[in-house]
């Protein structure tokens, strides 16, 4: 299968798409592995390993911590 961001002389280059994928982590745990194939190379990322990896994958690539979580209020 040849990637679209695939130049005549086989290079390749990264091409960020418009929208950042706005999942939840629920949602990765849910999304059937064609979603998560599609949304991976999208981005230009790899599609190999199996399910759990990719799911793994892709939460540690998109989810942003929540740095607001453990943080008190300033007086």
């Amino acid at each position: 299968m040849e990637m679209e961001s695939e130049k005549e002389n086989g290079a390749t280059f990264f091409q960020m798409p418009l929208h950042y994928p706005r999942y939840t982590q629920k949602d990765y745990q849910d999304m059937p592995e064609w979603k998560l194939d599609r949304l991976l190379a999208e981005y230009g990322l790899s599609t190999k390993g199996d399910l759990d990896y990719k799911r793994q994958f892709a939460m540690g690539a998109f989810l942003w911590p929540d740095f607001h979580h453990d943080q008190k209020p300033s007086p």
